[in-house]
């Protein structure tokens, strides 16, 4: 079984400190001798190297300048910031409110030629209706505690839906036959968001695949994931979002990607699961 995205940001933060002890070791000093040379205590050091504590910009360059190895500094702090931006807690993300994230997000689906989506628990963002993301936001923002700028997040969210009908987009997505079940927002709001599903279905840009409940499982249901193009995957839990470089990830993320995708059924026989499902909400 694959590491959980949690784990393998922890792991990477244990590779930096691992990288870091090397350096102490090539010094030939010992962990009090090189908190002298960076003038703080022996406490610190031990979390560094235990991977306890992330460093610092300074203190990567205070540590590398008493080890003699000041040209490793700008490379051991670069890869420090992508461990930090691998694990990124929601409320850290949304502390000034969602509008700023869902821009971001824009984005990066403007420059993403493929996207392969799974999604267990809600429709993807470039699938939802104004009503749905704004019922889907503002339970966010209420859990989390946030500012309130759900209708300019909602804009925004919405707007990746363009990508669907303009320039040399692909998406391709799974979803679990629960997501048209799940209610979001009114009765109302989950009709017009299942009729959207139907209108999207024929695009070109557009494979939509449904996992029914009797499917025979061949892998687990898993936490929603966003592939873009071959180079990162988002992953989305309760509390954080995780980005997924690693190659060996990836190909894990593919692979389970295609298995789920032969699980799914499509074209009249996903219509049928959508049209039954919007019937459910009458």
């Amino acid at each position: 079984m694959p590491e959980s995205p949690s784990t393998s940001a922890q792991n990477a933060r244990a590779a930096l400190a691992a990288r870091l002890a090397h350096l102490r070791q090539d010094a030939g000093i010992d962990q009090h001798e090189l908190s002298m040379r960076c003038g703080w205590h022996d406490a610190k050091t031990s979390r560094i190297i235990n991977a306890k504590a992330q460093p610092s910009d300074s203190d990567i360059r205070t540590w590398c300048r008493a080890c003699g190895a000041e040209d490793q500094a700008e490379d051991l702090i670069a890869t420090a910031r992508a461990v930090d931006s691998m694990y990124m807690e929601w409320r850290r993300i949304h502390r000034g409110g969602l509008r700023r994230v869902q821009e971001k997000s824009l984005r990066q689906y403007a420059t993403t030629r493929v996207n392969r989506v799974y999604v267990s628990n809600v429709v993807p963002g470039f699938f939802q209706t104004a009503a749905y993301a704004t019922a889907l936001l503002k339970t966010i923002t209420a859990f989390q505690g946030t500012p309130d700028d759900v209708t300019e997040a909602v804009a925004a969210r919405v707007a990746r839906s363009r990508f669907l009908y303009e320039g040399n987009h692909r998406f391709v997505v799974v979803m679990e036959e629960g997501v048209l079940r799940h209610r979001i927002g009114t009765p109302e709001t989950m009709r017009g968001q299942l009729q959207h599903l139907l209108t999207v279905l024929p695009l070109p840009s557009v494979s939509l695949g449904i996992i029914p409940f009797g499917a025979e499982r061949t892998v687990w249901p898993l936490e929603a994931f966003y592939m873009h193009d071959d180079q990162e995957a988002g992953v989305e839990t309760l509390t954080a979002k995780i980005e997924v470089v690693q190659p060996r990830e990836l190909r894990d993320y593919a692979r389970a990607f295609e298995q789920l995708a032969k699980m799914a059924v499509y074209g009249d026989a996903a219509k049928a699961l959508i049209v039954t499902a919007a019937g459910s909400f009458s």
